[in-house]
């Protein structure tokens, strides 16, 4: 097939089954199969209404004719894409009420967005289907897991590690390396040597409870994603017995879910996507949980559209940060890019001295440990301003 006809055909392909007699292509075998799977999802192009150049869905609604789908675009399309038409089928056609069916759960390629829609429905969901999904949740869980928390622990307990170094170590604790950088002033050529003034020695961070890290998070439906990442961060964190590490969900209510951090999926099944927001609640019991504010790391992790007090909110942080305590804004903890966000709050939050910014799940270590440091957060050195913040969140 020579370059031209191949891109009819990928336009073919694309523009779907109402280009079929404007192309002059016909699709045969493995094309049509794939033109048919397309069109099953996006249809043809709507005549009436919707975005320009929108297909209208024709899955239907039956749970056979849906799995027989999802089968199809897993041999047609690989992982990523499959994931992607997923989420549209969710959008599209309510695929997420067809998820309550076990034998459907058991098709799909599962992935952080699938979680959330298992999540936004687990009050609704029959007991026959509660087990798959649990099993489905449990698997994308492992995978995170697996792909974080060797580098979480290993990145936390380096910032560790240097925040609890002591200047009058013994011989075997000395850190050679950082002591000779912070005695260059002492210099002497003429014998080619360093006299060390200040000993600067490591800590032994692992042997006792250094840091305590409070993650705060907003469960408004919004923030699926974010909700599913930083419960796997959570239970990594929690993991390691030189942090104590607390999680908190809300909406209009706050939960704690600290007793659940040795299972992730516990704690997810234990969140309830969706609902209102009250983020001067959240706070108030966080700050309450609060016991060694030159020790403690708070992560609100929300788009900050605030339900509850704002100026109750903004004095709660200015007290936390007066008292001693990093606090962290993420406006999201995922792979998508900058969320919609309250633009005012992360305005006020940034004049405090705490920049919201989104942060990627490979960035979330690097943060934790900057906080734990007490260094710049790796955020794009975001300012007091909205300009600043709105750039930060774009980066």
């Amino acid at each position: 097939m020579n370059a031209v006809d191949e891109r009819l055909r990928r336009w073919r392909l694309v523009l779907g089954s109402d280009a079929a007699e404007s192309s002059g292509v016909a699709l045969e075998g493995r094309d049509a199969a794939i033109d048919g799977v397309l069109g099953a999802l996006y249809g043809s192009a709507r005549k009436s209404g919707g975005r320009g150049g929108e297909r209208s869905a024709g899955l239907g609604a039956s749970a056979p004719s849906v799995a027989r789908w999802l089968g199809d675009i897993r041999t047609y399309f690989p992982t990523s894409v499959v994931q992607v038409m997923q989420r549209d089928a969710i959008d599209r056609i309510g695929l997420s009420a067809l998820l309550l069916e076990p034998e459907l759960l058991e098709a799909v390629e599962a992935d952080v967005h699938l979680v959330g829609a298992l999540l936004s429905l687990n009050k609704a969901m029959p007991e026959t289907t509660r087990e798959t999904a649990r099993a489905v949740v449990r698997k994308v869980v492992d995978e995170l897991e697996k792909q974080l928390a060797t580098r979480t622990r290993a990145t936390v307990t380096g910032a560790l590690d240097r925040a609890a170094r002591i200047n009058r170590p013994r011989h075997r604790d000395i850190d050679w390396d950082r002591t000779i950088r912070a005695n260059l002033k002492n210099y002497l050529p003429e014998y080619g040597t360093v006299v060390p003034e200040r000993l600067v020695g490591y800590g032994h961070a692992a042997q006792s409870v250094k840091k305590d890290v409070i993650l705060c998070i907003d469960q408004s439906g919004s923030m699926a994603a974010s909700v599913v990442y930083a419960s796997v961060f959570g239970a990594v964190l929690a993991s390691m017995r030189s942090l104590s590490t607390r999680l908190v969900v809300f909406d209009t209510a706050v939960v704690d879910l600290t007793d659940q951090l040795d299972d992730p999926v516990d704690v997810l099944f234990g969140t309830q996507l969706g609902g209102g927001t009250d983020i001067n609640r959240a706070l108030a019991y966080c700050q309450s949980q609060i016991s060694r504010p030159a020790d403690t790391v708070v992560v609100l992790i929300s788009d900050l559209y605030e339900g509850g007090i704002r100026d109750e909110m903004l004095k709660r942080v200015a007290a936390m940060k007066a008292s001693g305590t990093q606090f962290v804004t993420l406006l999201a903890l995922s792979d998508e890019g900058a969320p919609a966000y309250d633009h005012d709050h992360a305005a006020a939050l940034a004049a405090l001295g705490t920049p919201a910014f989104a942060c990627t799940p490979d960035l979330f270590p690097d943060v934790i440990s900057a906080a734990i440091e007490k260094r710049p957060l790796p955020m794009g050195g975001a300012a007091d301003t909205a300009e600043a913040t709105d750039m930060a969140t774009h980066r």
